[in-house]
């Protein structure tokens, strides 16, 4: 079991390079925000099954902590991405 979740996390980290190429040359900043997300998912799984795979306890809090900053990076993108509106006529 261990040598398949180590595989998955292979996987899975090899899906996350695909998506740091699509950040790097992305021709919109919503492709490379969606690829930014990638990142996050990407990590959080795969250290949850490299953990799951050693039996190293205390990665949950990590993952925990990435998934909170994934979250707050695409609620700070669509802040600054969404149109302002004035409220002065």
């Amino acid at each position: 079991m261990t040598d398949f979740l180590l595989a998955a996390a292979g996987l899975i980290l090899l899906t996350v390079a695909v998506g740091l190429a699509r950040i790097l040359r992305g021709p919109e900043n919503v492709d490379r925000t969606m690829a930014a997300q990638l990142l996050g998912t990407g990590g959080i799984a795969t250290l949850l099954l490299v953990a799951a795979a050693t039996g190293v306890r205390g990665a949950e809090d990590v993952a925990l902590g990435l998934a909170l900053l994934a979250a707050f990076a695409s609620v700070a993108f669509v802040n600054s991405a969404a149109p302002r509106q004035d409220d002065d006529p």
